[in-house]
């Protein structure tokens, strides 16, 4: 493969890790119910086993994204997470709050009381995925950054850092402005209520339970109905907004209008993946609304989850398009072209991601061997079987 090709490629990865993890947030989705259940200490704890059994895979994959995001095109690292470092900070000590939460509720001398961890998952829950959807939302609004490759020769002052965060309005925010853009808000929401439908189902799915069974699906359509009314308000803002494209042959970023809807248009197979995977969203919690007794939504729901945000994802960095714009200065705008490891390394992270699939395979199994047999009252009101 070639330079560009790899690029490609490593961003189709990302793209992938990004999709998996929204995925896996049906775990801070799942945490949000625990209070709605807490008059039914039996359930409570169903909730909580159901989705502690799966925090570790959700942390893990937000790791390995944000690895692969350095290793790959290490200047949107330096720029993001060293120039809007307080929003990642908070959302890894989210991360350590809820890790924390999981470990400690039911151990002797929790002097704090189990009440007090549940108010941390509950945070985490909600505060993780809107933080983790208004990130993600600034690859196509964009940062308030300016990049000068030239002080890397510079190594005296403030002018050793090649990329630099501006002030927002006078303030020096450090990317908490990302929430003040109500669009990225917007699909910050969105991403909180599509974690919250993907644990509904997951809850119908794994506990064996009538009480569970019947909340989990009364909850199920009014979540829904606020995710696809954010989610279609985000997408058609998408379409019409205007994003930078990048010329290769000039180095210049230039305006375009309805970039991404052009980048669909441009990319037909991206938007066939789009659209398959708002489907077998639809479809898996329509099936499971509508058919009485269907509990196998979450893997239709589920695939979907995937393929929609790999969709969002690969327009917003294939095809010359600025994945990570400019508000401060429209031409230190980050591209895959110009934001890259150097070709060494991407071919030696190439050969590398051939174990990729050994690691899935792994996290299969380990997935179908904590599922094999479906949480019932009965498990958990045995102390020796119960994990949290």
């Amino acid at each position: 493969m070639d330079y560009t090709m790899l690029q490609q490629y490593w961003w189709l990865v990302v793209s992938l890790l990004a999709a998996l993890l929204v995925f896996l947030l049906f775990v801070q989705g799942g945490q949000t119910f625990i209070f709605r259940s807490r008059k039914d200490a039996t359930l409570q704890k169903m909730l909580i086993n159901s989705t502690g059994r799966k925090w570790e895979f959700t942390l893990t994959t937000l790791v390995t994204f944000g690895g692969a995001f350095f290793a790959s095109f290490p200047l949107f690292y330096s720029t993001s997470f060293g120039g809007a470092y307080w929003v990642w900070i908070l959302i890894c000590l989210l991360f350590v709050l809820q890790a924390v939460s999981y470990e400690y509720q039911s151990k002797h001398g929790n002097v704090w009381g189990k009440k007090t961890f549940h108010c941390f998952l509950m945070i985490n829950g909600i505060l993780a995925p809107i933080l983790l959807g208004a990130a993600v939302s600034t690859l196509f609004t964009g940062g308030n950054f300016i990049v000068d490759k030239s002080n890397i020769y510079n190594f005296e002052g403030a002018g050793r850092f090649i990329s630099s965060w501006q002030p927002y309005a006078g303030v020096q925010l450090h990317g908490l402005e990302a929430v003040l853009n109500p669009w990225n808000v917007v699909l910050g929401l969105a991403v909180l209520f599509l974690a919250r439908i993907t644990a509904l189902l997951y809850f119908i799915n794994n506990i064996d339970d009538e009480v569970a069974q019947k909340k989990a699906r009364k909850s199920l359509p009014i979540n829904a109905l606020v995710f696809v009314v954010l989610f279609v308000a985000y997408v058609v803002f998408l379409m019409l907004s205007t994003g930078l494209r990048y010329d290769p042959a000039t180095n210049l970023f230039t305006e375009e209008k309805y970039l991404y809807w052009n980048n669909f248009m441009q990319m037909p197979i991206v938007l066939i993946i789009f659209l398959v995977g708002v489907l077998l969203v639809l479809y898996g919690i329509g099936v499971t609304i509508f058919k009485k007794g269907y509990r196998k939504g979450i893997w239709f729901e589920g695939v979907g989850v995937v393929l929609a945000v790999l969709g969002l994802m690969l327009i917003a960095g294939w095809n010359n398009t600025a994945y990570y714009p400019s508000l401060a200065d429209a031409q230190s705008s980050l591209c895959l072209a110009n934001s890259s490891s150097s070709p060494y390394t991407l071919k030696v992270m190439t050969i590398v991601s051939i174990l990729v699939p050994f690691v899935v395979a792994y996290i299969w199994y380990c997935w179908r061997a904590i599922d094999i047999r479906r949480i019932t009252r009965k498990e958990i009101e045995n102390e020796d079987r119960t994990t949290y």
